[in-house]
């Protein structure tokens, strides 16, 4: 997979390149990436990328012809255009999934200032965003995107590492320890020192189902449980009945 990043500012992700897994991923050459200065692209005398909006108003507005000409000159039949926007698709780990697996260069076109022509739009194939609020330019949501998505390419990290992530099965992750055993009065359920696979396994998805209970509840809607995850949240529910009274 390549990642290619249109920006003002390619020196915003030099340390996201050379840290870590990402690091990792691109010298074992699992996954290109690489940023684009779109004013190198700008035809203005001034080396101006942006201009004052139609109709008066705050601000500068992103100009098309910098932009569209710089994604004429990276994109291929390949690629996949994203535009970083506040009234985009929420990005999530359905879309990271869907980015990994189905696209082979994933362009991410960074805005910054008071926003884009609105021509550019067509010029892309989805708008997305990080949720509901405003970042300064679109640097900081398409390093989350690209670490999300090329975490999940094959042999970026082992299979196991991730498949316990919160979101990979509709849940938040369970709770996780390690040593010291007791610490300040607080200890590691016994559980998890037991060495009873099938008790820690049925121990993590309980408590994986009893955390999204209480914070991410929303996922739950429409989930359909399997016939062990209703025997476990009948216990949950007992419990917590039982705690009230």
């Amino acid at each position: 997979m390549k990642i290619t990043v249109l920006t003002l500012f390619p020196e915003f992700f030099d340390s996201f390149r050379s840290t870590s897994i990402i690091k990792r991923a691109l010298e074992q050459q699992l996954v290109e990436f690489e940023t684009v200065d779109f004013r190198a692209f700008t035809l203005d005398r001034h080396n101006h990328v942006d201009d004052t909006p139609c109709g008066g108003g705050q601000g500068m507005v992103l100009s098309c012809q910098p932009i569209v000409d710089c994604l004429k000159s990276v994109r291929s039949e390949d690629s996949f255009v994203i535009m970083m926007t506040p009234q985009g698709n929420r990005f999530d780990q359905k879309l990271a999934h869907r980015f990994a697996s189905e696209i082979k260069h994933l362009i991410i076109l960074c805005g910054h200032y008071e926003g884009f022509d609105e021509r550019i739009r067509s010029f892309v194939d989805m708008e997305v965003s990080l949720g509901d609020f405003v970042l300064t330019g679109g640097e900081g949501a398409a390093l989350v995107i690209s670490d999300a998505v090329i975490r999940l390419l094959d042999h970026v990290i082992k299979e196991e590492s991730h498949s316990d992530d919160s979101f990979e099965n509709g849940l938040l992750e369970y709770p996780q320890y390690t040593r010291p055993i007791e610490y300040e009065g607080m200890r590691v359920p016994d559980v998890l020192l037991s060495g009873h696979h099938a008790n820690i396994r049925k121990w993590r998805l309980k408590e994986s189902l009893k955390k999204t209970m209480e914070k991410r509840p929303d996922l739950l809607k429409n989930r359909e449980f399997t016939k062990e995850e209703r025997k476990l949240l009948d216990e949950i529910k007992a419990e917590e009945e039982q705690g009230e009274g």
